[in-house]
């Protein structure tokens, strides 16, 4: 069978035939192959871990998302932050790291601590303050990272404290 299913612009991609008048820059046109060596670490970080970029706008020329791995050391906390308007999905792949926040829908603000196994997944919505824990006092935490924004939006904070309850 030599013969073609689809011709350019039917079948599973009717919309491409759109796209040939618009120009793409070279990044927009190719696959990108981040090798596990090459991840960047000059991006946003937070106290006690180290955020390292595969995929972002300078290191593939994406537009709307940031991913990367975030190792956490043993024994150690991160600073209390929040990553601006970027919704957050995080995998973990190795450790049992601890995700923190407080939640102020009771009473008094409580404090929610999250704890993880290698395979679980934590979504962090926008503006949530939070921080990361590995008590483990041996193993380093390795999660990897997708955001909605195309950077790691990273704002540092003196403390956690509660977003009001929606009301």
């Amino acid at each position: 069978m030599s013969e073609s299913l689809t011709t350019p612009g039917e079948g599973f991609h009717p919309h491409l035939h759109d796209a040939r008048d618009r120009p793409a820059t070279p990044l927009r046109t190719r696959l990108h192959h981040v090798r596990a060596d090459a991840l960047d670490g000059d991006t946003a970080q937070s106290g006690g871990m180290r955020r390292f970029a595969a995929v972002s706008g300078r290191t593939v020329g994406s537009e709307k998302l940031w991913m990367g791995q975030t190792h956490v050391a043993p024994a150690t906390a991160s600073s209390d932050h929040h990553h601006g308007e970027s919704e957050t999905a995080i995998y973990v792949v190795s450790g049992h790291p601890e995700f923190v926040f407080l939640d102020d829908t009771g009473e008094r603000p409580e404090e929610v601590r999250l704890r993880t196994s290698p395979g679980d997944y934590i979504f962090v919505p926008p503006f949530v303050p939070h921080r990361e824990e590995n008590p483990d006092p041996a193993e380093e935490a390795v999660v990897v990272i997708a955001r909605s924004t195309q950077e790691a939006v990273v704002v540092n904070l003196p403390g956690l404290y509660a977003l009001p309850a929606d009301g």
